[in-house]
């Protein structure tokens, strides 16, 4: 019937649209964490909309096609400087969690995942019953910390205000969570996807680092072959 058809029509353009409009903010949302240095997918997706003027909830993107846009976009317009941002951050990543080794350290966040940039912190997990032994531990290290609190998740019934302590050292910046020892054995959920967040420990970050250095060496071996080719006829 032609109402019918004009009906489903009218639907698929509308989903469409909807598909593009997520687009568009997806890619706006990594523009801005990528160059304003916005951390929260959140902020990130409101602000996109309020710029573009798409302001209907079903048009905003979820935060895993905001994360897969900023991939996108750090590979097309920072792929000279990105990776040795996420390189220092690993290194310094690793250092930490040798460090804190006594609370079962684990690396969290866009350092793990690949997506680090000069704004991001060192995102590290640690563990203890004890309230102070964190604090007690920077004291004795003499590193001065602010102290903040994070509502995390830790599976889909129960939330966690968790104390969190912020510092600076190599010139960047450090972002410790402090999590009951029991979370050692299971994550809390991640704020990107409400699936356990992804983590490392520090013999996990190392094979990773070895993993993205053979990576590297294939791809700029392709590379050198590809550019001995002969010119074809």
């Amino acid at each position: 019937m032609p109402g019918t058809q004009a009906l489903a029509h009218a639907q698929v353009h509308a989903q469409t649209r909807t598909r593009e409009r997520r687009q568009r903010l997806a890619h706006e949302a990594a523009r801005l964490m990528a160059e304003d240095g916005i951390r929260d997918f959140h902020q990130a997706k409101l602000k996109a909309a309020r710029r573009l003027g798409i302001l209907d909830d079903a048009s905003l993107p979820r935060n895993r096609e905001i994360e897969d846009a900023l991939r996108q976009y750090q590979r097309l317009f920072h792929a000279d400087q990105q990776p040795v941002e996420l390189q220092r951050r690993r290194e310094a990543a690793l250092r930490a969690l040798e460090f804190f080794a006594p609370f079962d350290p684990r690396l969290v966040g866009s350092v793990l995942e690949g997506t680090a940039d000069g704004h991001a912190s060192v995102a590290l997990h640690l563990h203890s019953d004890d309230p102070e032994a964190v604090p007690r531990w920077l004291a004795e290290h003499a590193i001065p910390a602010q102290s903040r609190s994070r509502r995390l998740r830790l599976d889909r019934q129960r939330d966690l205000d968790a104390q969190v302590w912020l510092f600076a050292a190599e010139d960047l910046s450090f972002d410790l969570t402090v999590l009951p020892a029991s979370c050692a054995r299971q994550a809390p959920l991640s704020g990107i996807d409400e699936r356990p967040q992804r983590r490392a420990s520090a013999s996990q970050l190392r094979a990773l680092m070895v993993e993205a250095e053979i990576a590297d060496y294939d791809e700029a071996t392709r590379s050198l072959g590809s550019d001995s080719l002969p010119p074809r006829k």
